[in-house]
């Protein structure tokens, strides 16, 4: 009776795309208030979808390696531009300590307890583990977006907002060294060079420095071009907020041919252009593109993962894998970021909502992909089913509760989470107040 229902792959394509883009932009007004996630939904309709008969693709990232790596790079440093852009507290050493916690304390740490832990208890290579470690302890840019600060001046930055969106844009930047101490690891222990002087010479101290001073350059002119320059064509005149995407492209574009870290200085560039002219509209216009095409792009790549799932991602699984993955979501990020953020003048439930949402995501999915890429490791199969599964129980775990407990949090500093355009006290950040006009 169907027989005559045979329709072109094209318009199946252009048809999916144009229910895809409209989930975009309705589910997130409708998940607002509910105890659910745009991810969860992604991934339940990812794999429902591929588990339908008819499609007959394993979105597998063992069977595409490099579409992997790529894509999975694409959404991070997109979303890495949307962090920097939308954070309105003024860049500095006091204001910004929550982050520098997260990053030189928390997450040092965690790398190493989860390079401990898969070491011993999953019974995986020390390198193997070591590059898991990394690739494990970075809280997403993409995924974190719940527990995120709201579009530039929207007046939704408090310490945990803040803390958490400033720890996922700088983190996937700084466990880059990690990343590359397991891949030099390898590499030494088949050639037997030293391997030292080159990965603290180039993989940090080159790699990191060059990013930082090549996003801060790329955002200078960026900034200039588009708020200083003396004439009726500045960039701002346009409206468009591509330009955003440009600034995204350029900066991850020619750090990375200087061979240095794309990530870190996307997110600098952000910072830097942010700071060219701090509360013109047009920085709205062009988080909002931003945050438009890394949310199409999130969901594309969380319907396939869910289609991954259902075709057996986490297959090789073995139940030291189960545990390490609960022990790494539910004990060591807490621990660690509670031990980072010791002594920072927050409130304790402050503290206990930035160390419980410690969020794993599609960074760790570019990370295991560009490791795998680069070094020979057997069980790779293995490799991507624990990463599958603590991104996966990360997505439920903390998408389930991401909206009961911030309108908890909300509610008990005395803020109303329904209101709008209510900025939550302390927008400026500790120690604001002794230099908040420069």
């Amino acid at each position: 009776m169907m027989e005559w229902f045979h329709p072109d792959p094209y318009i199946l394509v252009l048809t999916g795309a144009g229910f895809l883009i409209a989930l975009v932009a309705w589910l997130p007004l409708a998940l607002r208030r509910l105890p659910l996630s745009l991810p969860i939904v992604c991934i339940g309709l990812g794999a429902a979808l591929f588990s339908l008969p008819q499609v007959g693709l394993d979105p597998s990232p063992l069977a595409y390696p490099n579409i992997t790596e790529r894509f999975t790079e694409f959404v991070v440093i997109i979303a890495l531009m949307g962090a920097g852009l939308k954070l309105d507290r003024v860049f500095g050493i006091r204001r910004w300590q929550v982050a520098w916690r997260l990053i030189l304390v928390t997450m040092p740490l965690g790398i190493l307890a989860i390079t401990v832990l898969l070491g011993t208890l999953a019974g995986l290579p020390w390198i193997v583990a070591l590059l898991l470690g990394a690739v494990l302890a970075p809280t997403d840019p993409v995924l974190a977006a719940d527990v995120q600060v709201g579009p530039p001046k929207g007046g939704e930055e408090d310490e945990v907002r803040f803390g958490l969106t400033a720890e996922a844009g700088l983190n996937d930047g700084a466990a880059f060294p990690f990343v590359n101490l397991a891949i030099v690891l390898a590499a030494a222990a088949g050639t037997g060079e030293p391997w030292a002087a080159k990965w603290l010479g180039y993989h940090v101290l080159w790699e990191i420095g060059a990013g930082v001073a090549g996003g801060y350059l790329i955002g200078r002119a960026f900034g200039w071009l588009t708020f200083r320059i003396p004439a009726e064509t500045k960039l701002a005149q346009t409206g468009d907020g591509l330009i955003a995407l440009a600034a995204t492209f350029i900066s991850y574009g020619l750090t990375e041919m200087i061979h240095s870290y794309g990530f870190l200085s996307v997110f600098v560039t952000a910072l830097t252009f942010r700071h060219a002219h701090r509360s013109h509209d047009f920085h709205r216009e062009m988080h909002d593109v931003t945050e438009q095409v890394e949310r199409l792009a999130m969901m594309a790549l969380l319907l396939l993962f869910g289609g991954a799932l259902a075709n057996g991602l986490l297959g090789a699984l073995v139940w030291t894998d189960i545990v390490a993955a609960l022990v790494i979501l539910l004990v060591i990020r807490p621990v660690t970021g509670l031990i980072g953020l010791a002594g920072l003048k927050a409130t304790g439930s402050e503290k206990l909502t930035i160390a419980f949402f410690g969020i794993r995501g599609v960074g760790s999915f570019y990370y295991l992909a560009y490791g795998l890429n680069s070094m020979e490791i057997d069980g790779a199969d293995r490799l991507w089913a624990v990463v599958g599964l603590v991104v996966v129980i990360s997505v439920f775990l903390h998408g389930l509760t991401v909206t009961p407990l911030m309108r908890l949090l909300d509610r008990s500093h005395g803020r109303d989470p329904d209101a709008e355009g209510v900025p939550p006290p302390g927008l400026q950040g500790p120690g604001a107040g002794e230099d908040a006009s420069r």
